[in-house]
Order: C-alpha cells, then sequence, then structure tokens
C-alpha cells in the first residue's frame, strides 16, 4: 500500500542504515483513516485504555502513595504518562503508517518501590530527567539497533512468554476468587472464539467485557469512590540531581526501557507482522520520558502489552488506526484522569485481571510457539527461566538477564543456530539491500 520499489544495489553504501528508520509508506491522509478503520479496531484500542487504567495505575498508585506522594503528585504523574502515551503513540503511527503504541514502563514503576522510602521523589524525579536524556543518547548513536539485532528472536519471544505468563494465570485466580464473574467472561469469550460468525459480530474480548461487566453491576460489586476532582491540574516537581539516586535508578531505568520494554514491544509487533523501527522507538522514548519528567512521572517506552491490544483483530494494514484511536483515547484519560482511574478502580480486581488475561491470550500463546517451536530452544528456555523466576542483580529487571544469560548460554550451547541465522540474515541483506527501510 503506497510501498516505493526498493531499487537500491546492495553495495556498501546501500547497506549504510540511516541513524532513523525510513518509513515506506506514506503517511495516511484523513481520508485513508476513514476507510481503514473499523469496529474491532476502535474495540482494540478501547481494551489497550481500560488495561491502562487499570493494572498499571493501580500499580502507579500503590508505589506513589507507598512512597508518600500526595495526591496532586500522583495525578500529575497519572496526568504525565497518558499524555506522552497519546503523543508519541500519534506521532509515531502516523510516520510509519504502523501501529507503535506508548506506554510507561511498569518494571520501571515497581522498581521505584524501594527508592521511594529513602530518596526524596525530587532525587527520583532528577534521576527520571538523566534516564530520559541517556536513552535519548543512546537512540541517537544508533547502538540501540545493532544491540536488538544480534538477539535471537526466539529469546526474546521467551522473555515475553516468561512475563505475559502471569497474565495466562490471573485468569486462573481470579476464577476461584470471583468465579459468578470471570466464569462468564470465560464461557463468552471461549464460545464467541469457537464460532466465527459470532465473532464477526462481536469480538471475543468484547464479549467477555460486556458479560463481566454485566456481572459486576448485577452483583452490586461497582464501588465508586465518592466525588472528586474530574478534571486534571499537574504540578511540577523540581528535579534534585544526587549521584545516590543516579547510580541507583538510572542503569536500570534505561535497560528496562530499551532492553525490556522497547524489546517487549518489538517482540509482539513481529509476531504480528510488523517491523518496528528499533532506534526511532528509542529517540522518541527518551524526548517523551524527559516529559514524563516534568509532571513526575516513569519513563516511557514502546509497550508490549498495549501493543498486543491494538493488533489483536484485524486486517495488518489497518492496525495503525487502532493505534490512532488509542491515541485519542489516552489524551481524553490524561484530561480526565482523575475521573477515568477512579471510576475503573471501582471495578473488582478480578474483573480487571480476567479482562486482560483474557485479551492476552493470543499473544502468550504465539509467544510460546514462537520462543521454542525450531532454534535456540536451550537459549529460549534459560530465558525463560530466569525471567519468570525475578533474578534481578543490581536492581536490574529480570527479564534484562534472562536475556543476556539466555544469549550466552545458547552460544555455547546452540552454534549450529548462530550459523544457520547469520546465513538466513545475510541472505536477506543481499536480497534487499539497504535496511534502513521499515517494511
Amino acid at each position: 500500500m503506497h510501498e516505493r520499489p526498493d531499487i537500491s544495489a546492495p553495495d556498501s553504501a546501500s547497506r549504510r542504515e540511516p541513524l532513523f528508520e525510513r518509513p515506506i509508506e506514506s503517511m495516511p491522509r484523513w481520508a485513508d483513516i476513514r476507510r481503514d478503520i473499523g469496529l474491532d479496531h476502535c474495540l482494540n484500542a478501547v481494551v489497550g485504555l481500560i488495561f491502562g487504567i487499570t493494572g498499571p495505575i493501580a500499580v502507579t498508585m500503590a508505589v506513589g502513595l507507598a512512597g508518600g506522594l500526595s495526591n496532586a503528585q500522583l495525578a500529575s504523574w497519572v496526568f504525565g504518562i497518558f499524555l506522552s502515551a497519546g503523543s508519541a503513540t500519534l506521532v509515531m503511527s502516523l510516520i510509519y503508517r504502523r501501529p507503535l503504541g506508548f506506554a510507561w514502563s511498569i518494571p520501571g514503576t515497581v522498581l521505584l518501590g524501594p527508592s521511594l522510602q529513602h530518596l526524596s521523589f525530587g532525587e527520583v524525579v532528577g534521576a527520571f530527567f538523566v534516564t530520559g536524556v541517556l536513552t535519548l543518547a543512546l537512540g541517537m548513536s544508533g547502538l540501540v539497533r545493532r544491540t536488538m539485532a544480534l538477539i535471537p528472536q526466539p529469546i526474546v519471544m521467551a522473555m515475553v512468554a516468561a512475563i505475559f505468563l502471569q497474565f495466562g494465570t490471573d485468569i486462573v485466580a481470579s476464577s476461584r476468587t470471583a468465579p459468578a464473574i470471570v466464569v462468564p467472561m470465560v464461557l463468552a469469550y471461549i464460545l464467541l472464539t469457537a464460532v466465527p460468525g459470532l465473532a464477526r459480530v462481536i469480538p471475543p474480548v468484547l464479549g467477555a467485557l460486556l458479560v463481566g461487566f454485566f456481572a459486576v453491576a448485577v452483583g452490586g460489586d461497582l464501588d465508586l469512590a465518592p466525588a472528586g476532582p474530574v478534571v486534571a491540574h499537574p504540578v511540577f516537581t523540581a528535579p534534585v540531581f544526587t549521584w545516590s539516586a543516579l547510580l541507583e535508578l538510572v542503569v536500570p531505568l534505561t535497560l528496562t526501557v530499551l532492553v525490556v520494554q522497547n524489546g517487549q514491544g518489538e517482540a509482539v509487533l513481529a509476531q504480528a507482522g510488523h517491523r518496528t523501527p528499533v532506534n526511532a522507538s528509542a529517540v522518541v522514548s527518551g524526548l517523551f520520558s524527559v516529559l514524563n519528567a516534568c509532571f513526575g512521572a516513569v519513563s516511557a517506552c514502546l509497550t508490549g502489552p498495549t501493543n498486543v491490544l491494538l493488533t489483536a483483530s484485524g486486517e495488518r494494514e489497518r492496525h495503525y488506526t487502532a493505534a490512532l484511536f488509542y491515541s485519542l483515547l489516552c489524551f481524553l484519560a490524561a484530561a480526565f484522569s482523575p475521573l477515568v482511574t477512579r471510576f475503573m478502580l471501582g471495578t473488582p480486581e478480578a474483573f480487571i485481571l480476567a479482562l486482560g488475561g483474557l485479551a492476552m491470550v493470543g499473544a502468550l500463546r504465539q509467544a510460546f510457539v514462537s520462543a521454542f517451536a525450531t532454534r535456540f530452544t536451550f537459549g529460549s528456555l534459560t530465558t525463560f527461566i530466569v525471567t519468570i523466576a525475578g533474578f534481578d542483580p543490581f536492581n536490574i529487571h529480570a527479564a534484562f538477564w534472562g536475556i543476556l544469560l539466555g544469549c550466552v548460554v545458547s552460544r555455547f550451547l546452540e552454534p549450529q543456530d548462530h550459523r544457520a541465522a547469520g546465513l538466513s540474515a545475510a541472505a536477506e541483506t543481499s536480497a534487499t539491500g539497504c535496511t534502513g527501510e521499515i517494511r
């Protein structure tokens, strides 16, 4: 669709990669967007937003409250992450005409918990600023793309499978705590998935959402908090730069964004048939991490779960419209973040966990298939075990160590797979010439 033919010769000049990956499709016009967008794409965006304003927001609030943040600081944090998510997604999805959903680092938020117990919030914000600048610098250097190209895709997908596994087990756990809500959701999902004709009218995740919300309302489990602010009022927290905070947070946050989160997002988009602009995504993550820091918010990233949801259904060439609709919903969530989060957090935890798990089932299945179906199985298994075990020396997320150790083990035990992959990559480069274009 609007593709330029690749006429470059496979010489050394043509193989020189530009800093920013070049899109080979024109930016969509308003008429293109109106033609391509459909109900399933809008639903994917709605589920993506629901995922963001429930579980991840609950994690953010729990960490912030435990760290002594005020309601104003928490509200500003929520405003910042939705504003940057919407802005980054809108810009990147328009430029590259593919779904590139950005959000914020949940593992990064979790690792802040212990730091907020002994660091001031100003020191943490100072680390946010430095993390954004470092992420931007690494993206501008071109190192991110070259590093990610060295990691076999099955090993990355093993990391994704380990992280997404929790979503699957959440379905089982929530069915024990609230069977009246979760069991009807699961049955509705199975029925709609099994009957393609029904699925075209009511997508399975939408059916599960509607059935679950009906069960919540009938059971009287909707618990809305007392009236509070409706419109966001962001505040600026002055950064404080101290060596203790920078040494404790900057490296873990940067690696979490570039390797764990962006790597996860790249992997799930690849499974959906989309190549991601790795360097451009790193640069955008850095820029919007700096913006987030202005509102006292954690780093921005190309997120895995959101992109899974944005590409859950519909034609691949039209997935970008789900990302565009998601960006508009993020702007609304930013503007009315106090109202939105208060409403969504009033639903039972079991409903949220089951909905998120059902939305992730397809991606979880594909992650296991991609990780263990063919090559690099020793490395993939190592990555899966280390990640799911929560091995996190130096406060760096286990997924990073899983990928690192998985690659090392694979190099020693699976040299034949690396040779075969190297030959395949060389053949592909020779056939396509310049690799700086995103197809």
